[in-house]
C-alpha cells in the first residue's frame, strides 16, 4: 500500500481556488437576475443613484433591489459610496453586461447557469441509471437560447458568417431555397428571410414552442418567405432541394447526428452548399485544456447537450464533440469538400 505526500501548500492554494470558483458562482446567479429584472440595463444610463432610486427606475422592490447590489458591490461589479449610499455601473462593466453590448453581452451566457441547474436532480439520477433528461424538462430554455443567439446573429450573421462561403450573397440576392436544421426560434431564418427577399426560407426544429415562436416573428416582420416546420431533423426526405442548408450550434445536439448530416448531404442539389457553425473545440480533452472555456463548454455538455440527446437513445456527442469528430461525420456523410473557418 502507497499513501501520498500531502503538499500543505498546493492544498491551501487549491482550496483557496474553489472558494473562489464558489464565489464566481455566487456572482454568476445574480448576475443572471439583474439581467433578467433589467437592472444592468435600467442603471447603465443613470448616474449614481440610491437603491429606492434605482428601483422606482427599474420599476422593482427596493428591498430586494438593495440585496441585489450589495452583492454586486461586493463582487466588484457595482460601485459603492457610502457617504451618499449610491451606487453606480461604470461603463466598462456595462459595455459587458447590458443588452446593448449585443453578443458582447456576457450575462446573456449568465442566464443559462439556472436553467441548467433546475434538472440537476434529473442529471444525477442519469449518472446512476443512465438515460437522459428530455427537453421538456428545461424550463425558459428557449427563452434563454433565443436571446442569446438572436444577439449573435444580429452581429454577425449577415455580415460575417454569410460571406465566409464565396458567392453566396449574391446567390442569396439572387433567390435560392434555404433550410436550416434545428432553427430553434428561427432568428437566423427570419434574418435571412429579410435580408434576401428573393430567396425562400424553411425551418425545421422538433420542439413545438421554438416554431411557435419563429412564426411570431415571421408574423410581425410580415415575412412571405419564411416558414417553419416541426420536424425532427433525422426524418427529413428532400432531395436535391436546397442550394444552401445551415445548422447554426445545432448538430452535436442531435440524437442522430449522423442520420442527420446524410438527410443533409441529400437535400442539397448539385450546387448547394452546407454551412455548419459549432463549436470551436478539439476532440481532445488533451487538446482543451487551456481553452478560455473549456469549464464551460462541458458543464454545459454533461447538463444539457449531452442529456438531451441521450433522452432520445442519441449519441450524445456533447457539446465539446470537437472538429475532429464533426471531419469524421461530414466525411462519413459523404461531403468531400469541407472548408473549416473560425470566426
Amino acid at each position: 500500500m502507497s499513501t501520498q505526500h500531502l503538499d500543505e501548500t498546493k492544498a491551501t492554494a487549491f482550496a483557496e481556488r474553489l472558494l473562489g470558483d464558489l464565489q464566481g458562482a455566487a456572482v454568476t446567479l445574480m448576475v443572471s437576475v439583474g439581467h433578467r429584472t433589467g437592472l444592468f440595463d435600467a442603471m447603465a444610463d443613470l448616474a449614481p443613484l440610491t437603491s429606492q432610486q434605482i428601483a422606482d427606475a427599474a420599476g422593482l422592490n427596493e428591498r430586494y433591489v438593495r440585496e441585489w447590489l450589495g452583492a454586486m458591490v461586493v463582487g466588484k461589479i457595482v460601485s459603492y459610496d457610502p457617504h451618499t449610499s449610491s451606487y453606480a455601473l461604470p461603463a466598462e462593466h456595462a459595455a459587458a453586461l447590458t443588452r446593448a453590448a449585443g453578443p458582447n453581452n456576457v450575462a446573456n451566457a449568465a442566464a443559462y447557469f439556472p436553467v441548467f441547474a433546475g434538472v440537476e436532480a434529473e442529471v444525477v439520477a442519469c449518472f446512476r441509471n443512465g438515460g437522459g433528461v428530455p427537453y421538456s424538462s428545461y424550463a425558459r430554455f428557449h427563452e434563454v437560447m433565443n436571446e442569446a443567439a438572436s444577439a449573435t446573429f444580429d452581429a454577425t450573421l449577415i455580415d460575417r458568417v454569410l460571406p465566409i462561403v464565396p458567392g453566396l450573397i449574391e446567390r442569396l440576392e439572387a433567390g435560392i431555397a434555404v433550410a436550416d436544421v434545428g432553427c430553434g426560434s428561427g432568428h437566423a431564418i427570419n434574418l435571412m428571410a429579410n435580408a434576401f427577399p428573393r430567396s425562400d426560407f424553411v425551418g425545421y426544429d422538433f420542439a413545438e414552442e421554438g416554431v411557435a415562436r419563429a412564426r411570431r416573428e415571421a408574423d410581425e416582420l410580415g415575412l412571405a418567405n419564411a416558414r417553419f416546420e416541426v420536424k425532427d431533423a433525422a426524418t427529413l426526405d428532400a432531395t436535391h432541394a436546397f442550394e444552401l442548408v445551415t445548422a447554426f450550434d445545432a448538430i452535436h445536439d442531435q440524437a442522430q447526428p449522423r442520420t442527420v448530416l446524410r438527410a443533409i448531404a441529400d437535400a442539397l442539389d448539385t450546387r448547394g452548399t452546407f454551412l455548419m457553425v459549432d463549436i470551436a473545440a478539439s476532440s481532445k480533452l488533451e487538446e482543451n485544456l487551456d481553452h478560455p472555456f473549456g469549464p464551460m463548454l462541458y458543464t454545459f455538455s454533461c447538463l444539457h447537450c449531452m442529456p438531451v440527446s441521450l433522452a432520445l437513445g442519441g449519441e450524445g456527442l456533447g457539446t465539446a464533440w470537437g472538429q475532429q469528430k464533426a471531419l469524421e461525420l461530414l466525411e462519413e456523410a459523404g461531403f468531400t469538400s469541407v472548408e473549416v473557418t473560425q470566426i
